[in-house]
């Protein structure tokens, strides 16, 4: 049988000669394994798997895949350099497992807004007790903070209640501050930050995480101070360190506080 003529590659001829057979296709590539939003920890023989939330960041100035544990969130941060492919992350995962399993389940209990729990306000233990006949909404009552209602909207208004507590109490120490330091914020703003406690804007806007109002009072008195102080000082200088220490005498001990006992604030709820 005689053979197919060989044809140019291009209309001008030029270049390489190829077949007028059509070419077999270029086999497909497996698909890139996709980044999880969770990772199934086996954390004992028989029970169901635990699993952990997992947040993948890249970062242009990482020379080396790294895995650190989120307390706040009680899951899993893996940072990937910009041309690491995910599937080197995965296998940081898998090799890591127990490492993993014996660092998540030591993370304290976050406790709940729901009937019989006990969550901190200014430091106190106080007990949550639902009461749905009363129609009083969410008030204290001694060691208790009792809320009325629907059980289904129990969370809803306990942290509506907590958020109103917040801006009352940690409305006060900053304007003692702000009055003792000759400073005046242009306002106080509430959020539910979960990467830092408070910041001081450049238009002298001061936000604050509603969540410390569960920290005790002078822990709540240091971080108002930090954000006050950032009004004369926009930068970490050692004058603006003074005049954080002048205006609380407690900067170490809250801060040691906060690392302490920080996360399990952030994932309370």
């Amino acid at each position: 049988m005689p053979r197919r003529p060989l044809v140019p590659s291009r209309p001008d001829g030029a270049g390489a000669l190829r077949s007028s057979r059509a070419a077999p296709p270029a086999p497909r590539r497996a698909p890139a394994p996709q980044a999880p939003d969770t990772v199934a920890l086996q954390i004992g023989a028989g029970a169901p798997p635990l699993m952990a939330p997992v947040l993948w960041r890249r970062s242009a100035r990482a020379r080396r895949v790294t895995l650190r544990i989120d307390p706040a969130k009680g899951g899993l941060v893996v940072t990937l350099p910009a041309r690491t492919p995910v599937e080197t992350g995965l296998n940081l995962l898998r090799t890591h497992h127990d490492w993993i399993v014996a660092r998540i389940t030591t993370l304290p209990a976050a406790p709940t807004f729901q009937d019989g729990e006990t969550i901190p306000l200014d430091g106190t233990p106080m007990l949550i007790r639902h009461c749905p006949q009363a129609r009083r909404g969410v008030w204290i009552d001694g060691p208790e903070i009792r809320v009325s209602g629907d059980a289904d909207f129990m969370a809803r208004r306990l942290r509506e209640f907590l958020m109103r507590e917040a801006r009352t109490r940690l409305g006060r120490h900053v304007a003692a501050l702000a009055a003792t330091a000759g400073l005046k914020p242009a306002g106080l703003v509430l959020r539910d930050t979960r990467s830092r406690w408070g910041s001081c804007s450049d238009s002298g806007q001061i936000m604050l995480c509603w969540r410390l109002v569960m920290a005790p009072a002078w822990v709540q008195h240091y971080v108002a101070a930090h954000e006050i102080a950032h009004l004369r000082h926009f930068d970490h200088s050692p004058a603006f360190w003074r005049l954080v220490g002048t205006l609380c005498t407690t900067r170490h001990e809250a801060e040691a506080w906060l690392r302490t006992n920080g996360p399990l604030l952030m994932r309370i709820g």
